[in-house]
């Protein structure tokens, strides 16, 4: 059964696609200007960049999403069921705690959203807008009638 999404940040945008026939184009527009064009030879070389920077993009969709729904968090291709977090409000950062999503630092441009769990531990969550997903994450542990607080 699908969960409703309570927040996400999708890990890449679908601009940079663009960047190939971008190239290629301004590449054929440089070669009208100063002789005979060659378009299919254009268009190949968008299609050689287009190709390569679709698989970029889709591997940063996967490993760089986040995903909150009702049952878990989805940091990357690590799932953390909501059951298992205790608090994510005034819980303080552990230096050496794990960060989920599989990484060993945060990715670039997020925040970290330190989590504790129920076993006492505490991992360290991510997010472009840290307050927004530790907000929704607050809100569930409220509705299931947990601490939200450490």
């Amino acid at each position: 059964m699908d969960q409703p999404t309570l927040y996400a940040e999708p890990g890449a945008s679908w601009w940079p696609l663009l960047w190939g026939p971008v190239f290629a184009l301004l590449g054929l527009g440089v070669e009208a200007l100063t002789g005979p064009t060659r378009p299919l030879l254009w268009l190949v070389v968008a299609l050689l960049l287009l190709l390569p920077t679709m698989l970029w993009v889709q591997g940063r969709r996967r490993v760089y999403e986040v995903r909150l729904t009702p049952v878990a968090l989805h940091q990357g291709r690590e799932e953390l069921p909501i059951r298992d977090v205790a608090a994510v409000e005034d819980v303080e950062p552990r230096a050496g705690a794990k960060v989920l999503g599989g990484g060993w630092t945060l990715p670039r441009g997020t925040e970290a959203v330190p989590i504790a769990l129920s076993d006492g531990t505490v991992v360290t969550g991510w997010a472009r807008d840290a307050d927004a997903l530790r907000a929704g994450m607050a809100k569930l542990l409220a509705a299931r009638g947990g601490s939200a607080d450490a």
